[in-house]
């Protein structure tokens, strides 16, 4: 007797786009290439995923929200001082970028693209993490270390270090001294927000 199937949810589903999309890219996988290595019909993956637009638009907020995740820890830690919050959640996306980046390059590529066609995805991702810079800010204001009003603060500090985050700088995320550039950026805005 064959072992039990494992369970088709939407996160094996979206692991295995993510391998397809690896393999492929984007203008060559297919819902037949998912359910191929899932090794279901692709009927069982549109009764997830009702559309091949569908499926790509959740596999691309799932490896945006991987970043946020990880920066949500470092934006809500009350444990340290809202400067050094700041400074460490700015860090950490910096580090998550450029390792999306330069760990999976080809797969980075895939994202480049899937991020061009769901801009509401990056739209919300965005949004997120601006909220997640306003709560730091607040933090700071609340205790007297930052005077800014905290969510136009909180999107020029976004926008002031897009060249540490946004995709379309990658290519120099690897170049020697941009460490040193982003630790002078930030000690620039810290400046800014407590004066």
């Amino acid at each position: 007797m064959a072992p039990p199937a494992e369970t088709l949810t939407a996160e094996r589903i979206l692991e295995a786009t993510e391998e397809v999309l690896r393999r492929h890219g984007p203008a060559k996988a297919t819902v037949v290439d998912v359910a191929r290595a899932l090794g279901v019909s692709h009927g069982s993956v549109y009764r997830h995923f009702r559309t091949k637009a569908a499926l790509r638009e959740a596999v691309t907020k799932r490896w945006l929200d991987r970043t946020s995740q990880r920066l949500a820890g470092i934006a809500g830690a009350t444990d340290r001082d809202p400067a050094t919050r700041l400074r460490e959640w700015l860090a950490a996306l910096f580090d998550a970028k450029r390792h999306k980046a330069g760990d999976d390059p080809e797969l980075f590529a895939t994202y480049t693209v899937l991020t061009d066609e769901y801009g509401s995805v990056v739209g919300e991702h965005i949004e997120d993490l601006v909220t997640q810079l306003t709560e730091i800010v607040a933090a700071g204001v609340a205790t007297g270390a930052f005077t800014a009003d905290p969510r136009p603060a909180a999107r020029a500090v976004f926008h002031a270090t897009g060249r540490f985050h946004d995709p379309g700088y990658a290519r120099e995320w690897q170049r020697p001294g941009v460490d040193e550039e982003f630790t002078a950026v930030v000690d620039l805005l810290l400046r800014g927000l407590t004066r």
